[in-house]
């Protein structure tokens, strides 16, 4: 999942940023209204999280130029704590509003609950590629052959068939997988992706989970294999 961030103030602005980012959303940040309008229409992101007082155009203007263009989710993130400022924010289409100074935790959950409205209802069978995962029959296929998967192989194929696309850390791997704190000195996450690799991808083309040298793991169809 795309984030785009608009927030002038560095120290709030890097922190969001580097919070998303160990979440395992992909994460840009732009300091102005201007700028966060032009790459708002020009990339697809799958969510804005916007403050309401920024250099060269409000929040409020953003938002309304966007809606002209595009769907995308909104979460304003601003200090302007008054009703009338929710009421307006609400009005003008943004999917949620969160005063400043905000807990992170309650930010990312609302980030997930914004998300989860624009993602289908029915995702009981997931298919990226000729690679397909069956949450009800608990079966995976790929160019129609059986793969037969333990209980942590298949949470941890749903994990990334499920962030097609993100670049999921091994922190949040570990966390959402094991249910663990990740530490440099475990390899549990390396070694189950090595696993997995070698029964969803070993014997087929083109290869579907790739490694960001120093970020994590991504499963997605690219047009060549660079790892």
């Amino acid at each position: 999942m795309r984030i785009l961030i608009v927030e002038d103030e560095p120290k709030t602005g890097g922190y969001l940023r580097r919070g998303l980012a160990e979440a395992g959303y992909t994460v840009d940040w732009v300091e102005d209204g201007i700028t966060g309008q032009h790459q708002a229409e020009m990339e697809d992101y799958d969510l804005l999280i916007l403050d309401v007082m920024l250099p060269g155009q409000d929040g409020w203007t953003l938002l309304q130029n966007l809606r002209k263009s595009k769907p995308t989710p909104v979460l304003f993130l601003t200090a302007r704590d008054d009703v009338s400022d929710r009421v307006k924010g609400l009005e003008l289409g943004a999917d949620d509003y969160l005063v400043k100074p905000f807990d992170f935790v309650e930010l990312t959950a609302r980030v997930r609950t914004i998300l989860r409205r624009g993602q289908p209802r029915d995702t009981n069978v997931l298919q990226v590629a000729d690679l397909q995962l069956d949450l009800t029959r608990r079966k995976a296929t790929r160019q129609g052959d059986a793969i037969l998967l333990t209980a942590k192989e298949f949470a941890l194929l749903w994990l990334l068939m499920r962030r097609e696309g993100e670049i999921l850390p091994r922190a949040t791997i570990a966390s959402q997988i094991w249910d663990m704190n990740f530490s440099s000195d475990t390899n549990v996450v390396d070694s189950a992706i090595r696993r997995l690799r070698s029964k969803i991808d070993d014997s087929y083309l083109p290869k579907l989970i790739h490694t960001v040298r120093g970020m994590g793991y991504v499963l997605e169809k690219r047009e060549t294999c660079d790892s």
